[in-house]
């Protein structure tokens, strides 16, 4: 099956080049054509992996990710610079956290799973415990 596959691709390659070919098609101009479209499928693509990225982490947030709604939360995108905030929504493709300097930032699911995060909304209630 697949042998007949190959030979039926390489055959119709073959039929197009030499329609191609008694055309008058310029070699020049097929290359530009070939060009546009790899160059189309390859960003059409890149968008699809990205949605459907952000579209399998929001299912891993909604069932395993420990931070749920109203939690308040650091990302700690590096030394330096952290976001902190409370998550007001976890959507199929973005989750909102609420900040007191800058209001509200959207991050897309798959960088919020990459991210190191600390919930602190546990430590809260376990310091008003001991309390």
């Amino acid at each position: 099956m697949i042998i007949k596959k190959v030979i039926n691709i390489i055959l119709s390659l073959i039929f197009l080049i030499i329609t191609s070919l008694i055309w008058g098609v310029k070699q020049a101009d097929l290359a530009l054509f070939i060009g546009s479209v790899l160059t189309f499928v390859g960003v059409a693509f890149f968008a699809q992996w990205s949605l459907l990225s952000n579209i399998t982490c929001s299912i891993i947030l909604f069932f395993n990710h420990p931070v749920k709604l109203n939690d308040s939360i650091i990302i700690l995108e590096s030394k330096d610079y952290v976001i902190e905030g409370r998550v007001v929504d976890i959507g199929l493709f973005f989750v909102t956290l609420e900040t007191k300097e800058s209001g509200k930032i959207t991050l897309p699911n798959n960088i919020f799973i990459l991210k190191s995060i600390k919930n602190i909304t546990n430590e809260i209630k376990i310091s008003n415990d001991n309390v």
